[in-house]
């Protein structure tokens, strides 16, 4: 049995910029335990499976970490969208995905740039975990947020910079990941994003942490439109912008193939 399978930079205007995803478009879902195992064999931080539905714009999405199953990925479904552009339905504009985490929707903006739309999440204040985190990260933070993963607010962009986690201590946290940021200098915000428990102890670029940090960011800083960096050895800037009365974060970007291929599994 052979699939056909990309390897797509995210968020990147050429290759080996961004983060790299691998996308295996599939006809129909293959067993969890083999969606794995490949993720598992792709060694990339996101591993994206769909599968077209009834609708010619519709598309159910899947990502795998290497250790498993994970709720949401945006830089992963920013790939998709652009093998689905590229490589299987060039006539279409819009995307819709239905996923774990939610409908998401990726809008062709030309042949360039692409915008993923996910649903807002204003994160909460925590305090739980303040004395595991300040042993952990080096760093007391100034708040502690809680939503799809913590947030960990600093004073400053060179303490965000500076920061060595201990990782194997995060690796039993209860959420997916923990993302650390700040004001920027040239920025609004910055951030760097660590999710030890899925195999990746720092993201490259992590689009779906935008989901918390927009929302959060636009309230302290009163804007709807905000410049971000990820400040990781290739991350980028991501223009994130409130919609739909910021019940919404779009997200725009590029995205770069590569390479392309096909993967033979066993029959049985």
């Amino acid at each position: 049995m052979t699939l056909d399978i990309y390897q797509v930079d995210a968020f990147a205007d050429e290759v080996f910029k961004g983060n790299p995803a691998v996308v295996c478009p599939l006809k129909d879902w293959l067993p969890d335990e083999m969606m794995q195992k490949i993720a598992s064999e792709n060694g990339v931080s996101e591993s994206a499976f769909f599968v077209k539905k009834e609708q010619s714009d519709h598309y159910h999405i899947r990502w795998f970490s290497s250790k498993g199953e994970v709720e949401l990925c945006g830089h992963a479904t920013l790939a998709s969208a652009y093998v689905i552009f590229n490589f299987i339905d060039t006539s279409l504009k819009m995307i819709t995905f239905e996923s774990m985490g939610g409908v998401l929707e990726v809008i062709k903006q030309d042949e360039n740039n692409l915008t993923l739309i996910l649903n807002a999440l204003m994160p909460t204040i925590d305090d739980e975990y303040h004395t595991l985190f300040n042993a952990t990260i080096g760093e007391e933070p100034l708040r502690v947020f809680k939503g799809l993963d913590y947030i960990l607010v600093y004073d400053n962009e060179e303490i965000i910079r500076k920061i060595t986690p201990r990782f194997d201590a995060l690796k039993s946290l209860d959420l997916r990941g923990i993302c650390i940021t700040a004001k920027g200098n040239d920025h609004d915000f910055v951030y760097r994003f660590f999710a030890p428990k899925l195999g990746v102890n720092e993201d490259f670029i992590t689009g779906s942490a935008c989901v918390s940090l927009a929302p959060l960011w636009a309230k302290m800083l009163k804007k709807d439109k905000l410049s971000s960096a990820q400040l990781s050895k290739r991350g980028n800037t991501i223009i994130c912008e409130l919609i739909d009365d910021d019940k919404r974060v779009a997200i725009t970007g590029k995205a770069s193939l590569f390479q392309k291929g096909e993967i033979y599994l066993p029959d049985k």
